[in-house]
């Protein structure tokens, strides 16, 4: 078959041109009219099916077309096709060098390659996106993982385009990196490590996006944002964000609040130091004052024999108050103790679940408890501690 350039050749031979010129001039007109038929035939192909697929987007917006679209799937497969038809067309338009019409389809191939690749690229984040719409995707962050599947796709097509360039076997390519596979792991090692991090945090459901950890040196403490191959992303509470390896969380210690956000309430445990000079023996007197002041302490009774101190009562009354409060969660530990003495005075533990788990309402919540408990001290003639010089 008579081939586009060697007809181009004899025309421009016949009409009295040098052949040496006619060869240079035929074969850059040659390459011109390839890109531009390349150029044209893409516009078509995106124009007939990319359009066609937009429209039928629109009409029938599904979840899976409208994923396919937004992450250009079609639009990379479509790119193939002017390629493909470039390369069988390329052996009827040169006539000379043999050299050139090979370098011209080892071009078109890793055009070919390239496009395969970004294609499945794409259907790697449609089925990421598929994964994050589902209602347990924060308990298992596929992130990282599609990462990893990227890395590993487009090191493999790295190869694939290399060896036809080059024209050997991919597989011996492969079988040459197997030699330097400790190079390759120094220069992946974080990502090798992420992967590695990422797979336990995952599997032993560690660490889930929307949990609040804090780090123990304090770098990080916040909301857990984001899950990639290398990094752990966390909006700290004063909006600031910290980016952490994975491999660090795993290799060291830090602390997820998830428990308290699921459970029924959020502990309080603060102490009220008070004065040892003001604990002393209840007499009758002192304790029908109390129990006329204090309704609370109303129908309060000692044991037969016993003679209760002011800070017993007042024990008594801070555990009648909380349990009478809605916001304390009664099913919960709620614990009233007197520590150890200090230098400080005397510490009375008040430790208990508050319902409401939100940092604002709880923070208030406890401020007005502590806030009633501190007034209420007086009551029971007694002092809270207060150093002065």
């Amino acid at each position: 078959m008579t081939t586009l350039g060697g007809w181009m050749n004899k025309t421009l031979v016949g009409w009295g041109v040098d052949p040496k010129f006619a060869n240079t001039f035929d074969e850059t007109i040659i390459a011109i009219l390839i890109i531009a038929i390349a150029v044209g035939l893409d516009y078509l192909f995106q124009a007939i099916f990319v359009g066609g697929m937009k429209h039928y987007t629109n009409r029938s917006p599904h979840r899976w077309n409208t994923l396919l679209m937004k992450r250009k799937v079609v639009p990379h497969l479509i790119h193939t096709l002017p390629g493909i038809l470039i390369y069988f067309l390329l052996p009827h338009t040169f006539v000379h060098g043999i050299e050139l019409l090979g370098l011209a389809q080892k071009v078109c191939a890793v055009y070919i390659v390239a496009a395969l690749a970004f294609a499945l690229n794409g259907l790697l984040l449609v089925f990421l996106d598929f994964h994050n719409q589902k209602d347990n995707s924060k308990n298992h962050p596929m992130k990282g993982f599609v990462q990893v599947l990227q890395v590993l796709l487009f090191f493999v097509a790295a190869i694939i385009a290399i060896s036809i360039l080059i024209d050997k076997s991919p597989a011996t390519l492969f079988a040459g990196l197997g030699a330097s596979a400790a190079v390759l792991m120094l220069v992946f090692k974080d990502s090798i490590l992420g992967f590695v991090a990422g797979v336990q945090l995952s599997a032993n459901e560690m660490l889930r996006i929307g949990d609040w950890i804090a780090l123990p040196n304090g770098s990080a403490n916040g909301i857990v944002k984001e899950i990639t191959l290398n990094t752990v992303k966390i909006q700290n509470w004063d909006n600031t964000i910290s980016t952490i390896p994975p491999y660090t969380l795993v290799s060291g210690s830090f602390q997820n609040w998830r428990g308290m956000q699921e459970s029924g309430g959020r502990r309080v445990d603060k102490n009220i130091y008070l004065d040892m000079t003001t604990l002393k023996f209840c007499t009758p007197e002192m304790l029908d004052t109390i129990r006329k002041e204090v309704p609370l302490m109303a129908d309060y009774q000692p044991a037969e024999g016993e003679v209760p101190t002011n800070a017993q009562l007042y024990r008594i009354y801070i555990e009648r108050y909380l349990c009478s409060l809605p916001v304390v969660n009664q099913d919960l530990d709620l614990i009233i103790s007197q520590k150890e003495m200090t230098t400080y005075g005397v510490p009375i533990q008040v430790y208990f679940f508050s319902r409401n788990k939100v940092w604002k309402e709880y923070e208030r919540i406890q401020s007005d408890i502590f806030d009633h408990l501190l007034v209420m001290v007086q009551k029971f003639d007694l002092k809270l501690y207060q150093y002065s010089d």
